[in-house]
């Protein structure tokens, strides 16, 4: 069972953040494949967090998409780069951006791309994406919430469920996780509500 996109974007587009892409508005059009996580140096390159898996496939997917206060706004990506001894790392420059100044403006910013540039999930494989906002209920149909967001670990995705006033981490595995119904927007846990 794997939770993390399959995701990666080629060169195209427009200088720095440009007008909305109208295609790509909507957030449910988008999927989330990275983040812009700082600047590199002082040529105007960023560092670029890699959420797809493998981490490359984020170089496979375009035009990237940044959401700039819940705006999806496409941007050029002029170079990219694997950063040595950086897993999942890459760093990148935007547009005519050619100083550590201009790149500070896309710290903290999400990559997505047009879920149509995406393929098809496979057979136990699913969108982080589709997963966030989910409900989530035990086999006895104990509601623990809903899945705010995931994160990955060395051996497993987590859940991140929160409901009832507190937050739970629930593992995303098979054992855990017996049933997925996207359509339905629910997820089904084997897991302790006490927990």
């Amino acid at each position: 069972m794997q939770a993390r996109p399959k995701a990666t974007p080629r060169s195209k587009g427009g200088a720095g953040p440009a007008a909305p892409v109208e295609a790509s508005a909507d957030a449910a059009e988008v999927v989330v494949v990275g983040r812009v996580t700082s600047v590199f140096g002082i040529k105007g390159w960023v560092k670029v967090a890699s959420f797809t898996e493998p981490a490359e496939n984020l170089l496979d997917y375009g035009p990237w998409l940044l959401n700039e206060r819940g705006v999806w706004r496409e941007v050029e990506v002029t170079e990219v780069a694997r950063r040595s001894g950086r897993k999942g790392g890459f760093i990148a420059r935007f547009g005519d951006c050619r100083d550590r100044d201009a790149a500070a403006r896309f710290t903290g910013l999400d990559i997505g791309v047009a879920r149509s540039e995406l393929p098809e999930a496979g057979e136990g494989e699913y969108y982080w994406s589709d997963l966030t906002g989910c409900r989530v209920r035990t086999m006895d149909g104990v509601d623990l919430g809903v899945i705010e967001r995931l994160f990955a670990t060395g051996s497993n995705d987590v859940m991140v469920v929160k409901g009832e006033g507190r937050e739970r981490l629930v593992p995303f595995t098979a054992e855990a996780v017996p049933s997925v119904d996207i359509a339905a927007g629910e997820v089904i846990v084997d897991w302790d509500p006490d927990f």
